[in-house]
């Protein structure tokens, strides 16, 4: 018994040091990235040192220099208005101001109420500022209420010159936090959308070419659950599209440097739903492969003569998608990767247009399904032109 229970803790042992193995590479690998190159590792960098530094600013201006009774209130006030945007900061401030303002006057009269009891005075403004900071349209920024409440209560400020006091610490943490955001490299999320547009095109591609391989094998369809759940999984990446989108437009609205910052233009947004839709086709292709796989298949698979020829203009049509990923990557001159796009998305018509008699030949049930592949990649091919 002795030994075994040995062995499991020399198993955990190891499994908890190779856990911290990968935690500290991928630290390694994140700290790396942001050196290196620009990209959401290094905007997080600069964001955080950021902060960092409106802290400093706002504690040298209230501590050191207007020699402030309770100086912390302000760098925790600047260090939480550094936020991924401008406005959101601007946003955020108005909200943390105004809930940290009734948290110190709620807190300030209890304790004026209670005779400096700080039980007492907690017992009167910790349910309601709880409750208010739960109110939907303060945000994240509710809990401040909570916290402010306890610093004043713990500290015991009841008198108007320290209420005042709390108020213009916050009120410069909230300014210093905000200024600094805004003119020291203003954020603005140009990568995201292109980012998030390449990883569209790069997996639709990519799981057209697996599903084109599949197809070429004799027990290939026996892996179309797991190309099904792959396509199924770029809806993820649709909704951060969308995400990056509206980032994107925030993060220009009261920035100072996004004039300074702006880089390529930005794909058009009708570009985003072309790729939802190409996903939606995908998911549907994907899912008449699944259910002609296995034993207990729903539908009648069609011939492996005719999959076999349907995978070519999967191959096309994935190259259709490749070489819209380059482009979005700049990995080439831009013509002919245009004319790689063109040249791919005619070969798919014309394997298209064939598919569209070949599957009458099939036998009984399965010409259903062939019939369902043609409309489905009919409607795909249509997408992929579109994007221009």
């Amino acid at each position: 018994m002795r030994s075994e229970s040995g062995s499991v803790v020399r198993v955990r042992w190891r499994a908890a040091v190779q856990w911290l193995g990968w935690e500290f590479a991928a630290v390694g690998r994140t700290a790396g990235s942001a050196v290196r190159r620009s990209g959401p590792e290094r905007d997080a960098m600069v964001q955080s040192l950021k902060a960092a530094g409106a802290a400093i600013a706002a504690w040298a201006l209230t501590g050191w220099w207007l020699e402030a009774p309770l100086a912390l209130m302000a760098p925790w006030t600047a260090i939480a208005l550094v936020m991924s945007t401008v406005y959101r900061s601007l946003y955020s401030g108005v909200q943390q101001f105004a809930i940290i303002m009734v948290g110190t006057l709620w807190a300030s009269a209890a304790m004026a109420v209670t005779g400096n009891s700080t039980l007492g005075a907690m017992a009167l403004t910790l349910p309601f500022m709880v409750l208010l900071g739960n109110y939907r349209r303060l945000g994240s920024q509710g809990i401040y209420g909570a916290t402010t409440a306890l610093f004043v209560i713990t500290y015991g400020a009841s008198t108007l010159n320290q209420v005042g006091h709390r108020l213009l610490e916050t009120l410069i943490g909230a300014v210093v936090g905000v200024a600094v955001n805004a003119f020291i490299l203003p954020p603005v999320h140009l990568r995201s959308v292109r980012d998030n547009l390449h990883a569209l095109a790069r997996g639709s591609g990519e799981l057209l070419a697996m599903v084109a391989e599949g197809l070429r094998e004799e027990e290939g369809l026996a892996r179309a659950g797991g190309w099904h759940d792959r396509a199924c999984r770029l809806g993820q990446t649709v909704q951060a599209l969308a995400d990056a989108r509206q980032w994107t437009s925030e993060s220009y609205r009261f920035n100072p440097g996004w004039r300074l910052r702006r880089g390529s233009p930005q794909p058009p947004a009708e570009i985003d739903a072309v790729w939802e839709r190409v996903g939606a086709h995908l998911v549907a292709i994907t899912r008449t492969l699944q259910n002609t796989a296995g034993a207990d298949a729903r539908l009648t698979s069609p011939s492996y003569a005719y999959l076999a020829r349907w995978a070519d203009l999967a191959e096309n049509a994935a190259a259709v998608c490749n070489a819209e990923a380059d482009l979005l990557e700049g990995a080439g001159p831009s013509q002919p990767l245009r004319d790689q796009r063109h040249a791919a998305l005619e070969r798919a018509r014309i394997v298209h247009e064939e598919l569209t008699t070949e599957f009458q030949r099939e036998q009984g049930a399965a010409i259903a399904v062939g019939g369902e592949l043609v409309v489905e990649t009919q409607q795909l091919l249509r997408e992929l032109a579109d994007i221009n």
